[in-house]
């Protein structure tokens, strides 16, 4: 009879006979939950794709925007003042060869006018090794050097910026030209930043993280300077981060430790890994672009715009491990520190060694 089939179609496979029929009819309650597993594989394989495909527009976004920043750097740097616009001789890019660069911080404050460097650093960058030398000097350093007067190091940008006119050659020129005779190297670039730029880059950075060795106390009415620091880890603004590396005596009561060059240098040193550490974070590339503008009117130097961009792109993401600091140091005889020639002896084969590509990794790792 017909009647258990009711109006269903024929079974396709009805014509092999009641032994097909009884093959195919056990189907429990396992082939009910197979086919429901088959029913969800296509939902769950839809899933998928679309978290797939959103990661993937985030990842797409992210890249433009991390390429679209880069090209702002770019435009930042080409239209912002901060290097001359000039092209860099072929082969002779960051990318491409070590490079050394005299750095000096002016005493110039709206209160108190100078050209005196209270920091004298001359770095080495290597782009094969990824590598850098920092070399920092004391400011009352006595330089003793052919052709030059005897005097403190700190005193030369200011005798050479006074003689522009006369002689005919840029005072950044000069200390290059200085430098790079009294260290046995050949120096490139000369950068100078003024108090107030050092401020407005600790500031748009969000500050740096020390460790206070001893409390600083000094205060001077004429130029507006009011050190009043505390012993221990800290976070300082732009104003106090300058304090911490100026401080030098005090005259409060009771009086705090007086501070030498030697130390200041180290202090020196130890703000600018803090900037390092800060410049590669997130938070410090998003800020990159207001730091150029705030040392736009307090910075000078003589670095070619399209070398900066080399620079940004080889040297972003260097590791602090392969920047090595050398402060040097010396005997304090009032008004002089006579260096000890081991210690600058050690300081030039250091900016040496950066330039002809041993990495700062191994020299520390050295015995």
């Amino acid at each position: 009879m017909n009647t258990s089939k009711g109006n269903l179609p024929p079974r396709r496979n009805s014509q092999q006979g009641s032994t097909t029929t009884n093959r195919q009819q056990p189907r429990s309650a396992a082939s009910a939950t197979t086919a429901k597993k088959k029913a969800r594989k296509p939902k769950k394989r839809g899933f998928f794709a679309r978290l797939m495909r959103v990661l993937l527009i985030i990842l797409l976004i992210a890249v433009i925007a991390a390429l679209g920043y880069a090209g702002y750097l770019y435009w930042k740097v080409d239209h912002g003042g901060f290097g001359v616009d000039q092209p860099v001789a072929a082969g002779q890019s960051a990318s491409e060869k070590p490079l050394t660069m005299l750095l000096l911080g002016t005493d110039n404050r709206p209160k108190h006018p100078s050209n005196l460097t209270d920091v004298i650093m001359v770095a080495a960058l290597n782009p094969e090794t990824k590598s850098a030398t920092v070399v920092s000097l004391p400011r009352d350093t006595y330089v003793e050097l052919g052709g030059y007067k005897k005097t403190k190091i700190n005193a030369f940008y200011s005798r050479f910026k006074s003689k522009e006119k006369t002689s005919g050659t840029l005072a950044e020129d000069e200390m290059k030209k200085m430098m790079g005779k009294y260290l046995d190297i050949k120096v490139d670039y000369a950068t100078v930043l003024d108090f107030q730029g050092f401020r407005d880059i600790v500031d748009e950075f969000g500050g740096v993280d020390v460790n206070i060795s001893a409390n600083m106390c000094y205060t001077d009415s004429v130029d507006g300077t009011n050190i009043n620091l505390k012993k221990g880890e800290a976070k300082l603004n732009g104003d106090k981060a300058l304090d911490y590396v100026r401080y030098r005596k005090s005259n409060c009561k009771p009086a705090t430790k007086p501070s030498d060059d030697f130390e200041r240098n180290k202090r020196q040193n130890e703000v600018l890994t803090s900037l390092i550490s800060q410049m590669q974070s997130l938070g410090g590339v998003l800020k990159i672009g207001r730091v150029l503008d705030a040392v736009d009117d307090n910075l000078e130097s003589d670095i070619e715009n399209a070398q900066i961009k080399s620079l940004i792109a080889t040297y972003w993401d260097i590791s602090k491990e392969n920047v090595e600091y050398v402060p040097v140091t010396g005997t304090w005889r009032s008004p002089y520190v006579y260096i000890n020639d081991k210690e600058l002896d050690a300081a030039k084969k250091s900016l040496q060694d950066r330039i002809s590509g041993v990495s700062a990794a191994v020299v520390s790792a050295q015995p």
